[in-house]
C-alpha cells in the first residue's frame, strides 16, 4: 500500500486497494475521501469506513472544483477534530489527494505554502508545485479565508 502519514490526523495515499482496508482500519482511519472518478472498492462503502466520493480530474484544462474541496474539508474536520484520521486518495497520490489534504490543512490553520511544504517533506512523490494544482491550492485558501470570515461576520 502506498500511504503516506503527513499529521497525526491525515494520510495521502495511492488508490487503495481492497486488501488495504485492515491495514488503514488498523490506523484507525473511518473516513476516506477518493478524489478519482473511479469508485472506491466496496469495502470502504461499508462501516465502520465512511467513504466520500469526489472524483475530479487531473487536468489544467478542467481545474479540480474549489467547492469539491470546500465539500472534502467540510466532510473531514468534525472527523478530525472527533479525534479520528482521516485517508484522502487519488490514482499516484501526487496531485489532487495533494490539494485535498493542503485544503485540510489550510482549514486547520496552515498557510497555503506551510501545507504544501509539509505535504512535500512527508510524501516524497507528491507535488504541489504543479502550476494546476499549486492553483488550485492558493484559490481554496482565499475562498477558505473569506468562508471563515462571512461565517465570523454573521455570528457576530
Amino acid at each position: 500500500m502506498d500511504l503516506s502519514r503527513i499529521t497525526e490526523y491525515l494520510y495521502i495515499a495511492a488508490h487503495p486497494k481492497a486488501e488495504d482496508a485492515d491495514a488503514i482500519l488498523a490506523l484507525n482511519v473511518h473516513l476516506i475521501i477518493n478524489m478519482l472518478h473511479q469508485p472506491a472498492a466496496e469495502v470502504y462503502s461499508r462501516p465502520p469506513f465512511q467513504l466520500v466520493e469526489l472524483g475530479t480530474y487531473d487536468s489544467y484544462i478542467v481545474p479540480i472544483p474549489v467547492n469539491k474541496l470546500v465539500q472534502g474539508v467540510e466532510a473531514a474536520l468534525p472527523v478530525i477534530q472527533g479525534g479520528d484520521p482521516v485517508l484522502i486518495y487519488c490514482r499516484e497520490g501526487r496531485h489532487r489527494s495533494v490539494a485535498m489534504s493542503s485544503a485540510v490543512l489550510i482549514a486547520m490553520g496552515y498557510s497555503a505554502e506551510e501545507a504544501m511544504k509539509l505535504i512535500k517533506e512527508r510524501r516524497k512523490k507528491a507535488d504541489p508545485d504543479a502550476w494546476h494544482i499549486r492553483r488550485v491550492i492558493k484559490k481554496f485558501e482565499k475562498t477558505w479565508n473569506n468562508l471563515t470570515h462571512m461565517k465570523k461576520v454573521t455570528n457576530v
